[in-house]
């Protein structure tokens, strides 16, 4: 099967989605040998240096490999789903069990590493939160996500903050088609208000078993809504 020459921008994008057609399409199955990089380049009518970059793409995605002296090798026929492609691919209900259990410790650590700044900051992104209870329910999730990530943040572990804002989109999609099917923010706009004043005070005294405790509360009785919805 012959490869088409692809047009002239982005080249390494085009020469990789090129070559990533023939592997899941079979042309070369799991431990063929690629053609060398300048048959690749005639073929595609690109340069070797963007075919290089190419095959580093399809590296990484999981679907080649070089081996040293020997040439690139197929390794599999589909790529590897990176993790936020998971997630998304993922329940929102299962998302949020492995939510419950990050930003639970995230708050007990939250308590008892915040600064005067973190504190602040959590003030203010609860004082963003009720200001959103007049708007739509995305603008309403967003507000609620970002208290939440003010308290993963106040933790102080770069690991937990990164690993919450992977979980954000996929947390931001299911949120607001929650709300949007239960009708929960009909009768009460600012739903959850209580719980999420309780979590910043727990925060602010450093009382790290109060914000366990209120989060994990908050976080199991939003999974239940999910289930039901």
């Amino acid at each position: 099967m012959p490869l088409d020459a692809v047009r002239p921008s982005p080249l390494v994008e085009q020469a990789a989605e090129r070559l990533r057609a023939q592997i899941t399409g079979g042309h070369w199955p799991v431990g063929t040998k690629l053609p060398g990089e300048t048959t690749l380049a005639a073929e595609l009518g690109v340069g070797r240096s963007t075919v290089r970059e190419a095959l580093r793409v399809l590296a990484g995605a999981g679907l080649v490999r070089a081996r040293q002296g020997a040439g690139v090798f197929v390794i599999a026929a589909e790529p590897v789903e990176d993790w936020p492609t998971r997630l998304r691919r993922a329940a929102v209900t299962d998302v949020y069990e492995v939510r419950i259990l990050v930003e639970v410790q995230a708050a007990r650590l939250a308590a008892e590493r915040r600064t005067e700044q973190d504190v602040v900051a959590l003030e203010a992104a609860l004082a963003g939160r009720r200001a959103a209870a007049a708007a739509d329910d995305a603008a309403f999730v967003d507000a609620d996500i970002a208290l939440h990530a003010a308290v993963v943040a106040a933790a102080r572990n770069p690991v937990l903050t990164d690993l919450f804002g992977e979980f954000a989109p996929a947390l931001r999609e299911g949120l607001t088609e929650m709300l949007d099917l239960s009708g929960v923010r009909e009768k009460d706009p600012n739903t959850g208000d209580g719980t999420h004043a309780a979590l910043v005070r727990a925060v602010a005294e450093g009382d790290a078993e109060a914000a366990s405790t209120v989060l994990r509360e908050e976080l199991e009785a939003t999974l239940a809504l999910l289930r039901r919805t």
